[in-house]
């Protein structure tokens, strides 16, 4: 037998195996399904619109596109601090408005002094906002229905809100859903996203 000099190789064939090509086959066929139901939950759930005006900077921007959880609020009540998605007195024929929610229902809410009240106590809400120039219909106080909700663009001094004469209170059943994410923005400064 001869011996061989030097060093040899050996290359080892390497062998796909039917126990791997079934693990990447079920690895894609979960992923394949969890961004199908992805899609699924947001088209049942959630409706996608763009915020149009200024009225709610900084938060969000004229032209930004948002997504609404048409579902949240089937379940629960708006809270304080909401952005949400209404149409105007249920006008179908209106796009959509984003505000906050300011006042809840039974609440009384006035403007005095360019500042929010509810129930005759200053809204806490941390000098975030400008000071409020033209009251509008909030400059005497008004007692929201148990269904209605006083609603106020972040940019409080360019902003068609419930101070409006032809928006007012907002009836529970004329809000869409609530503003759940938005799109094309680096940072979320107010807490839209939870």
């Amino acid at each position: 037998m001869a011996k061989h000099k030097g060093l040899t190789f050996y290359e080892k064939k390497k062998r796909i195996s039917k126990a791997m090509v079934h693990e990447i086959l079920v690895t894609l066929f979960y992923c394949f399904a969890a961004v199908l139901l992805a899609f699924v939950i947001v088209f049942l759930v959630g409706m996608k619109i763009s915020v149009i005006g200024v009225s709610m900077e900084p938060a969000l921007y004229n032209g930004q596109e948002v997504l609404v959880n048409r579902f949240v609020y089937k379940l629960l009540a708006p809270n304080r601090g909401d952005i949400v998605v209404f149409l105007p007195n249920g006008n179908q024929n209106s796009h959509y408005y984003l505000k906050r929610v300011v006042g809840l229902p039974g609440e009384h809410v006035q403007i005095i002094g360019g500042y929010v009240y509810i129930d005759g106590a200053p809204l806490e809400e941390n000098d975030v906002y400008d000071k409020i120039s033209d009251p509008g219909i909030a400059e005497n106080e008004i007692v929201l229905g148990s269904d209605e909700y006083f609603v106020l663009g972040d940019n409080r001094n360019n902003s068609e809100d419930s101070r409006s004469g032809n928006i007012g209170p907002v009836s529970r059943d004329t809000i869409t859903g609530k503003a759940w994410f938005h799109l094309g923005c680096e940072e979320d400064s107010l807490g839209l996203v939870e």
